[in-house]
C-alpha cells in the first residue's frame, strides 16, 4: 500500500537481518522549522507496490521544508510527519512490481529522487521519483539536482521554449532555482541577467553564470531596459513574487515571457490581464510536482538532460554548505531567514 512520504511508517523493516528502527527528524507541531523539529527512532519503512527503499546519504534543503514547518505547504501531512523532499541515496529494497535493474534502481545503484519524507536514514519513494545520480556529481551536489534544476528546465524549455540569443531575467539568482536557472539559461545561449537581494550575492550569481548582475529595487525595471537596449527581457523566471513580479511587468519585452515557479516574498502578486494584454507578453505557471505526477516521462527526459550538463560541466549544483545529520534542523532555519545563498544540504550517511 503507497501511503504519503513523511507520515510515521506503519510496516514491518525491508529486511530481517537489518536494523528495526532507524532516525528521523519530524516536525510535531506548525512553528518555526529550529523549534519545532525533533529527532526520533522510527520503524524503518518497507517499499509497497512501485516504491523503492533509499539508504539516505544526503537531503538537499529547500523552502518547502520551511512550510511544512509552518503548516503552510500545500499538502499538509498530520503530525507528527518527517519533511525533507529531495535526496541522495542508495537503493537497499525494491517493492512489489518494481524490476531490478528498470530505470537504474537495482539495489545498491546510487540515486537521486524526491518526495515528502526523506529527512531521515532510510526512505521510501515511489519508483517513477528515483532516478540514477550522475556520477560526476558528488553526494550534496546530486542531493541538489532534482527539484531546483528541475524547475528551471521546465521553466525554461517547456514553458517559455527560451532561444539562444533571448535576454533571460532571474529573479533570487544566488538561490536553489535562481542559480539552477542561470546556469541552464547560459548553456542556452540566453544573455542572463541574475536579480539578487544583496552586494553580498552579486558575486554568486555571476559564479553561475549571469553575464549582469542587478540588486532588486525600485530601479530594476530601468536597470533591465538599459541592458537590453530599451527591449526588455524575452523570458523571466520568477521564484519570489511581490514586488519582483511587480518589476518584471515593467520591463518584459514584447511576447515576453514570465514564468511563475514560486512565492518567496510570501507575497502573491495579482495578475493584470489587461496590462498583459496591451503589452502583449504571457505569464505562465510552473507547479514541478504536476508534471512528476501526471507526465512523469518529460521528468525523465529533463533528469537525462541535466545529467549530460553535468557531464559535460555545464551544470552543478552551487552547494553553500553541507551540515551534518544532527544540525538538520538549524540548516532549515537557515533557509528560512532567507540570508543564505546557494544550497543548504545535510550529510545523512558517507
Amino acid at each position: 500500500m503507497t501511503t504519503l512520504p513523511g507520515t510515521t511508517p506503519t510496516r514491518t523493516p525491508a529486511a530481517p537481518d537489518g536494523p528495526a528502527t532507524m532516525r528521523a527528524w519530524r516536525v510535531t507541531g506548525p512553528g518555526e522549522p529550529a523549534d519545532v523539529l525533533r529527532l526520533d527512532e522510527v520503524p524503518v519503512p518497507e517499499p509497497g507496490p512501485g516504491e523503492v527503499l533509499v539508504r539516505v546519504r544526503a537531503v538537499a534543503v529547500n523552502f518547502p521544508d520551511v512550510l511544512l514547518a509552518r503548516g503552510e505547504y500545500q499538502v499538509r501531512p498530520e503530525p507528527p510527519f518527517v519533511p525533507g523532499i529531495e535526496l541522495c541515496g542508495d537503493v537497499v529494497a525494491l517493492g512489489e512490481g518494481v524490476t531490478a535493474g528498470e530505470r537504474g534502481l537495482a539495489p545498491g545503484a546510487r540515486v537521486v529522487g524526491s518526495a515528502i519524507g526523506v529527512l531521515s536514514e532510510l526512505a521510501v519513494l515511489p519508483a517513477p521519483a528515483v532516478h540514477p545520480a550522475p556520477a560526476d556529481l558528488d553526494d550534496a551536489e546530486a542531493a541538489a539536482l532534482t527539484i531546483a534544476y528541475q524547475t528551471a528546465w521546465f521553466a525554461l524549455h517547456r514553458k517559455a521554449r527560451l532561444r539562444s540569443g533571448e535576454h533571460l531575467l532571474v529573479h533570487a539568482a544566488a538561490g536553489g532555482v535562481g542559480t539552477a536557472a542561470v546556469q541552464l539559461g547560459a548553456a542556452a545561449g540566453a544573455r542572463v541577467i541574475g536579480v539578487v537581494g544583496s552586494p553580498a550575492k552579486v558575486d554568486v550569481a555571476r559564479a553561475a553564470g549571469a553575464h549582469h548582475v542587478v540588486v532588486r529595487g525600485d530601479g530594476l525595471a530601468a536597470q533591465v531596459k538599459e541592458l537590453t537596449g530599451g527591449a526588455g527581457a524575452d523570458v523571466v523566471v520568477d521564484p519570489v513574487g511581490g514586488a519582483s513580479f511587480e518589476q518584471s511587468t515593467r520591463c518584459i519585452a514584447f511576447e515576453g515571457r514570465i514564468v511563475v515557479v514560486g512565492f518567496a516574498s510570501g507575497d502573491v502578486p495579482p495578475v493584470r490581464a489587461n496590462h498583459a494584454l496591451v503589452k502583449n507578453y504571457d505569464v505562465l505557471g510552473l507547479h514541478w510536482a504536476l508534471y512528476q505526477q501526471r507526465m512523469p516521462a518529460l521528468v525523465d527526459a529533463a533528469h537525462d538532460a541535466l545529467a549530460r550538463l553535468a557531464a559535460d560541466g555545464a551544470v552543478r549544483p552551487v552547494v553553500a554548505d553541507v551540515v551534518p545529520f544532527e544540525d538538520a534542523p538549524a540548516a532549515v532555519q537557515r533557509l528560512a531567514g532567507g540570508t543564505t545563498t546557494g544550497r543548504l544540504v545535510v550529510r545523512v550517511a558517507g
